[in-house]
């Protein structure tokens, strides 16, 4: 041990390296920058999904750091535009969180999944619950990564208390020194050991440093494969319930008001549906009735079928009216006015659209359940249909009102008030009630007349429309005909029948031609547009 007593100037230069490198720039934990705003919906969302925190509590006893990692990966899904924060401010135990959320957003799959997610922190949550398998392996296959790395934080760790003992032993030095700047050999030596132990933890912390990231190289492509694998699934998950969701008729709006659980337990419940597998024909029904309703024109009647000449000015097709807007031209649109040769939209069919209820009689009797192609049930094609009927009858500001039936002794009545939002629990109590049993018209029929003279009576509204979808044929008694016939005389309401994957019950001179004023059978299940027209005057 040196007894020669130093110079502090000299002690300082050799010490002088050390002095800045026990204090770095401010280390994070979050890969992904985030606002008080962004934290605060995370927090929110966990605190109110179950699913979350049971996933949080799981993925903690593999991995200190997972409530982070799962910030990351909802904060990436559901800020508009996520932002990866620099790798050298990140703390070291989070550069295999930092990895792992680096690899998911420079993913094209990531792209897909965030058009779905950005802003919902419902839709982020899903697609943090859809990714827990590929993050549950990622955590696991990381493991050895993750143990480097956090070697590496603790020798980074030591380096810098080592650095903070150099700056201690100089301060001790010169607390020391005389006048002259000399430095007793105790206090120079300490210093010097110091800086032995410095320059030891500081090759420790770079051999540590190189081994974690020779770790997290290694693991890299595991790690880019997988978030791949796992951001198209989550793609895949948020879609197929946002197509759900479409299908059965429920809009962004309306999920948006929807508290976090009761969203969660209408998307189960839409799933595990009666008719979750007819989801989809569902959804082609109500596409299909929105764009009848677009090919409507305005006072027309019935099907538009072409142009013809005449001289009703409410049914001028656009060209000609543009004439009119020509000063040259208005002298021939007045000649043919006069003369009945405008061009017109020609249609032929039904009489205009109704203006009291809409109601749907949905035969619910045993063989609803017969497949027909594609393995189409009669019951999902008819209830698709009367769905579809439920959003015709709310875009014309008209009561929706379903009436299920069986046999004489089963009925059940769902009404649908214009006025009122048709809440969606309601909607789904009426798409999965099966009642079973045997056929009868006359009650639901019956039933369908009460409502509409109860409507006219209150509301002195009529031309209510009718529609029966049905698959049997059965009897009607003859007084019970001219009541029906006098009901419809006086209330002027329409029938339209549909004979779902029954031919004889839409054959001339059955029951059912004698009740409708239009009737049409329908045989192939996976067709939806067999009831197109239906659209376009109901």
């Amino acid at each position: 041990m040196d007894e020669t007593p130093s110079g502090l100037e000299e002690l300082t230069h050799q010490a002088g390296r050390w002095l800045g490198a026990a204090s770095g720039p401010e280390r994070h934990t979050a890969a992904v920058v985030a606002d008080r705003f962004e934290q605060i919906a995370w927090r929110d969302t966990l605190e109110q999904s179950a699913g979350l925190r049971e996933l949080t509590d799981e993925l903690l006893r593999r991995h200190a750091y997972a409530t982070d990692l799962l910030t990351d990966v909802f904060l990436a899904a559901y800020q508009a535009g996520p932002r990866l924060r620099e790798r050298a401010l990140m703390a070291p135990s989070r550069l295999v969180n930092h990895q792992v959320i680096g690899s998911l957003m420079e993913s094209p799959e990531f792209t897909e999944l965030h058009r779905e997610t950005a802003g919902d922190p419902y839709a982020a949550a899903m697609a943090v619950l859809a990714q827990a398998p590929a993050l549950r392996r990622l955590l696991d296959r990381s493991r050895e990564a993750q143990e480097r790395v956090e070697q590496a934080h603790r020798a980074e760790q030591n380096a810098g208390q080592a650095a903070a003992a150099v700056g201690k032993a100089l301060q001790q030095a010169a607390d020391a020194s005389d006048e002259e700047g000399t430095v007793p050999a105790p206090a120079a030596n300490a210093l010097r050991l110091a800086i032995t132990a410095a320059e030891s933890a500081e090759a420790a912390a770079r051999k540590a440093s190189r081994s974690a990231e020779q770790a997290l190289g290694a693991a890299a492509p595991g790690v880019r494969a997988a978030t791949r694998g796992a951001a198209a699934r989550a793609a895949r998950t948020v879609r197929d319930e946002a197509a759900l969701m479409r299908a059965w008729g429920v809009g962004p709006g309306h999920l948006e008001r929807l508290p976090f659980e009761q969203r969660a337990r209408l998307a189960e419940r839409l799933r595990t549906s009666r008719l979750a597998q007819w989801a989809e024909l569902i959804g082609r029904f109500r596409q299909m009735a929105d764009g009848e309703r677009a090919r409507k024109v305005e006072n027309a009647t019935g099907e538009l079928i072409g142009v013809t000449l005449g001289d009703d000015l409410s049914r001028v097709i656009p060209s000609e009216l543009a004439n009119l807007g020509l000063p040259e031209l208005r002298a021939v649109f007045a000649a043919r006015y006069a003369a009945g040769e405008l061009m017109l939209y020609d249609s032929q069919g039904e009489q205009s659209t109704g203006k009291g209820a809409v109601i749907a009689c949905v035969d619910t009797s045993h063989s609803m359940y017969v497949e027909g192609p594609g393995g189409v049930t009669r019951e999902a094609w008819a209830k698709g249909c009367a769905l579809a009927l439920l959003d015709q009858a709310r875009h014309a500001g008209r009561d929706f009102v379903g009436i299920l039936f069986a046999a004489a002794d089963k009925l059940q009545v769902f009404r649908f008030p214009a006025s009122e939002g048709a809440d969606i629990a309601r909607v789904l109590d009426f798409a999965e009630t099966f009642l079973g049993g045997g056929t009868s018209y006359q009650r639901p029929l019956s039933a369908a007349v009460g409502l509409l003279e109860e409507e006219f009576d209150a509301a002195a509204r009529s031309r209510g429309d009718i529609v029966m979808l049905t698959d049997d044929e059965c009897g009607v008694t003859e007084e019970w005909m001219r009541g029906w016939n006098s009901a419809r005389h006086r209330l002027g309401f329409r029938v339209f029948g549909v004979a779902v994957g029954a031919p004889p019950a839409a054959e001339a001179g059955s029951v059912l031609d004698a009740l409708c004023d239009n009737l049409r059978c329908v045989e192939d299940l996976t067709d939806v547009h067999a009831a197109a027209d239906l659209f376009r005057v109901i």
